[in-house]
């Protein structure tokens, strides 16, 4: 493994841990840009990977929080969406992707934040996953939708409830892109490199976890969105 992928991988790794351990989402906004800038043969494997393996450590602690109900219909969106995402990064260059994205996203944060109560129901769960499941396997950035559902909930049940969604469906993006010939083994081999570095990211979150929690969940989680949205126009546009 290239040492220098383990030291800014790993640092990146380890900050988005950091986030989404104490947010719900945000590996993919940190470490996505980093690793696709200086390692684009790493993607989008790598942070799928990452993505799959952080979750299970929220779960260990919060799976009794996840609210799995509504993630059958979100799921099911995911596995329709999945093979459009897989079809993207063949067909669509991957810049011009990457801003259609983003634009999509900070369109959904600007309705949803203004609203006063975000409708959850089996069809905007299902809309959710579908294009979670689109842009996650395309960019590795698919948390955003089903985030903004999950808003105005506490903080264990939104990092449950996300991280049981990720598991699922980083590895529904995986086996797909590994049918249809596009995930290298060294893009597995990338993201197990960098297991060690968001477990302990995981780790370091505990104090600002529970500091999110008193009441300020919402705004860290609008503004993670969102950095993730102008992230992926930035990165794609410079």
């Amino acid at each position: 493994m290239n040492p220098d992928f383990l030291i800014v991988g790993g640092v990146a790794a380890l900050l988005g841990a950091i986030v989404q351990s104490s947010v719900g989402l945000g590996v993919g906004l940190v470490a996505t840009p980093i690793v696709t800038m200086l390692f684009p043969s790493l993607m989008p494997g790598t942070i799928l990977v990452v993505a799959a393996v952080l979750p299970l450590a929220t779960l260990a602690q919060e799976a009794r929080h996840a609210e799995l109900r509504g993630l059958g219909w979100a799921f099911g969106g995911r596995v329709a969406g999945t093979p459009l995402g897989v079809w993207l990064v063949a067909a669509v260059p991957a810049r011009a992707l990457g801003i259609v994205i983003g634009f999509f996203v900070l369109a959904a944060l600007a309705v949803t934040a203004w609203s006063r109560e975000v409708p959850r129901n089996p069809r905007t769960l299902a809309a959710a996953g579908a294009i979670a499941g689109t842009t996650g396997t395309a960019s590795g950035i698919g948390g955003p939708p089903i985030a903004l559902l999950y808003q105005r909930e506490s903080g264990p049940r939104v990092r449950a409830t996300l991280a049981v969604f990720f598991v699922a469906g980083c590895l529904l993006s995986l086996a797909s892109l590994a049918v249809f010939g596009r995930l290298p083994a060294e893009q597995v081999t990338a993201g197990l490199a960098l297991v060690p570095f968001v477990l302990v990211g995981f780790l370091v979150a505990g104090p600002l976890r529970r500091y999110l929690d008193a009441g300020r969940l919402r705004t860290a989680l609008l503004i993670v969105v969102g950095a993730s949205a102008i992230t992926l126009i930035v990165r794609n546009l410079v």
